[in-house]
């Protein structure tokens, strides 16, 4: 019994010794303000030499993205950008690990509607557990809704897991700002978490 405490308490001390590790490493991938392929090859590399953290669901879905990533061989523009602001804000320990913001900070709808697809625009932004940005579109589009930027025909905005308190401050709060605006005016568009859309998939 001894044994076992002792060897969990040491794996916590290596886990967060890693974290702190990864926190160091994402600073200094972040510093200038861009995420290069190598850069995100390095990541991976990190991430495979050190899977006993990946016990944290945040390093997980970290682990999947960088995974997904670099599963065509090229990192393109939007997931650079994707990339860097999930690692801009683990690096300023903007989250608990692996925790998903309470929802009451988010300008969710509530009740939240049920969701439709036929027909429908979605737009998706922040970092979701689900995968990409375009599989969460490419989720709705095959089933007959259309995604994209956010305008005001958009009828949905779904807000990933791994948004923050600090949201109005991160890259994408400019969206959810404008999705509030649209919503104050009148428009019908319609302001989701990433649970309660998963959960009509």
């Amino acid at each position: 019994m001894e044994d076992a405490l002792h060897n969990k308490f040491g794996n916590d001390r290596i886990s967060s010794r890693q974290i702190d590790e990864l926190i160091g490493l994402a600073r200094g991938l972040v510093a200038d303000g861009n995420v290069n392929q190598a850069e995100v090859e390095f990541l991976e590399k990190w991430l495979v030499a050190n899977a006993g953290v990946s016990d944290a669901p945040l390093l997980g879905t970290l682990y999947r993205r960088v995974r997904e990533i670099l599963a065509d061989g090229v990192v393109d523009e939007e997931e650079k950008a994707e990339l860097l602001d999930t690692l801009n804000r683990f690096s300023n320990r903007d989250f608990e690990l692996g925790e998903t913001l309470k929802a009451t900070t988010l300008p969710l709808c509530a009740p939240a509607p049920v969701l439709s697809f036929e027909g429908r625009a979605y737009c998706f932004t922040g970092t979701f557990n689900y995968g990409q940005r375009k599989h969460c579109e490419a989720a709705v589009t095959e089933r007959g809704a259309s995604a994209g930027g956010l305008t005001q025909k958009t009828n949905v905005l779904v807000i990933g897991t791994y948004a923050t308190d600090s949201w109005k401050h991160s890259s994408f709060g400019a969206k959810i700002m404008n999705a509030v605006e649209f919503r104050r005016k009148g428009l019908p568009i319609s302001i989701v978490s990433e649970e309660h859309w998963v959960a009509h998939l």
